[in-house]
């Protein structure tokens, strides 16, 4: 009986005194946590005093992964061209061309460069009704020309160029009139094939795709000798651009 008592007296002082212990436990484990928490806040606020772009959260890019300096010594430009154009001064109706152009440009300084260009057209002419021949004959011309690039305004996205060439022009207009005897050829209104100069005013848009690729549209004021006055004619082109070469 004593001891059952006893029991009953002693069992509840032992489970108060492991409830404690228990408590006494979880206030550890939270303090503990409550330091570790603490401790990083500090040493991250110290961090971001010392270094305030050390946990910046990235900005958004926009633009291009590399910056367009326009720092490059040379340029090259392929691309396609169009071009109206009369195939002989006594003609009714003008032609179109159409083909390809190659720039190649040594830039001297940020803003003034040298341009070698290479153009070749070709197209069908309407001409004077004739019994010697049908239809619409065969012409073409190869342009080689040199001349000064101006760089304008410019940005990370685009650039505004001017450029004036002058050069020559080799025009063949007697592909197709084999058939017809050379006294009657004045009749046809085309000129005889000849080499006469040619010139080209005008400007470009580049369209930067990467530092070194761009998209280029470029609209000429053509200025052309092949009768006995000068002629003014349009054109325009569209292509590539590749930029290499440190200056």
């Amino acid at each position: 009986m004593l001891g059952k008592k006893t029991e009953k007296f002693v069992l509840p002082e032992e489970s108060s005194r492991a409830r404690g212990f228990g408590r006494r436990v979880w206030m550890g484990a939270l303090a503990a946590l409550l330091t570790a928490v603490t401790g990083a806040a500090a040493a991250q606020s110290a961090q971001l005093q010392s270094n305030p772009q050390a946990t910046a959260k990235p900005k958004p890019r926009f633009g291009y992964i590399a910056p367009v300096t326009y720092d490059n010594k040379y340029e090259f430009y392929g691309g396609f061209n169009f071009m109206n154009f009369q195939a002989g001064q006594s003609l009714a109706k003008r032609m179109n061309l159409a083909g390809v152009e190659l720039l190649g440009t040594y830039w001297i300084t940020p803003k003034w460069g040298l341009g070698a260009d290479y153009r070749g057209e070709w197209g069908t002419t309407p001409v004077n009704p004739t019994p010697y021949i049908a239809g619409r004959p065969l012409v073409s011309l190869n342009m080689g020309m040199l001349g000064a690039q101006y760089r304008g305004p410019k940005n990370q996205y685009a650039a505004l160029n001017y450029h004036a060439y002058a050069g020559i022009a080799h025009g063949a207009f007697n592909h197709d009139t084999g058939v017809v005897p050379p006294q009657y050829l004045p009749l046809i209104g085309l000129y005889t094939d000849r080499t006469k100069p040619v010139a080209a005013l005008g400007a470009s848009v580049d369209i930067n795709y990467s530092k070194n690729i761009a998209i280029r549209l470029s609209p000429d004021l053509m200025l052309e000798h092949f009768g006995t006055e000068t002629r003014t004619f349009f054109a325009i082109s569209g292509g590539v651009i590749y930029r290499f070469g440190k200056r």
